[in-house]
């Protein structure tokens, strides 16, 4: 493992990664792209610094605008999900730290990330091109709306809660092409809504076809731009 540019790796660093490597796979990540794309991405690059020392464990962590970094036995298996090849196109909704982003560009020809805040929009596109990722491109806007101009993509990831995937996500989706998010269900006043993880595939003749993988935990999703919070 090395350490990405300005950024000190301690001592106990390589024991910490393999920890995190076998969290992963215990929440049932298994295909072996995606472990590979996980383990050459170092989190702390993207972990705010005050919880860098907590990047290489496998815990969510604050980021500005009141968002959140998700754990990566969670960003695994929503990737996972995907089936990502080489020659996909991806759209990510919800930036966040960028740290999806960069493993997603490991594993596709080309990502599109689209973060509502401005200033993690900006840092996040910061970050990555500091490692080097070429094939990401970070965007400030609506990743609920997007442009129709970005065309089609093969894969889409919602790195939030829904109670369905917006219209406007589906309308961009390619012939064949998959769409993962999470779905809220249920809730009430004195209760949180549950929450599963959600494929929609776009088969033949255009038709949608959906597949329950299993409970799941996002922030819910909020539409529209900000500059920050």
């Amino acid at each position: 493992m090395s350490a990405a540019p300005g950024i000190a790796v301690p001592s106990n660093a390589f024991e910490e990664r393999a920890a995190l490597l076998l969290a992963v796979r215990q929440a049932g990540v298994r295909d072996i792209s995606v472990m590979r794309a996980i383990e050459s991405v170092p989190r702390e690059a993207f972990a705010p610094f005050r919880f860098r020392d907590l990047a290489n464990r496998n815990m969510s962590l604050p980021l500005g605008c009141g968002q959140t970094m998700s754990r990566p036995a969670d960003i695994g298996r929503r990737i996972e999900a995907l089936r990502i090849g080489r020659g996909h196109r991806v759209l990510e909704v919800g930036t966040g730290s960028g740290y999806g982003a960069a493993i997603l560009a490991r594993l596709a020809r080309e990502v599109v990330t689209i973060e509502r805040f401005e200033t993690l929009a900006i840092e996040a596109a910061r970050k990555l091109a500091a490692l080097g990722v070429s094939n990401a491109l970070a965007m400030h806007g609506d990743g609920l709306e997007p442009a129709r101009t970005l065309g089609e993509f093969d894969r889409i990831i919602v790195e939030a809660a829904l109670h369905a995937p917006p219209a406007a996500l589906l309308k961009i989706l390619s012939p064949g092409g998959a769409l993962v998010y999470a779905r809220s269900e249920g809730g009430g006043p004195d209760a949180r809504p549950r929450q599963r993880l959600i494929k929609v595939d776009r088969i033949e003749g255009g038709a949608l076809r959906e597949s329950d993988l299993g409970p799941h935990s996002l922030c819910a999703a909020t539409s529209g731009a900000a500059k920050s919070l």
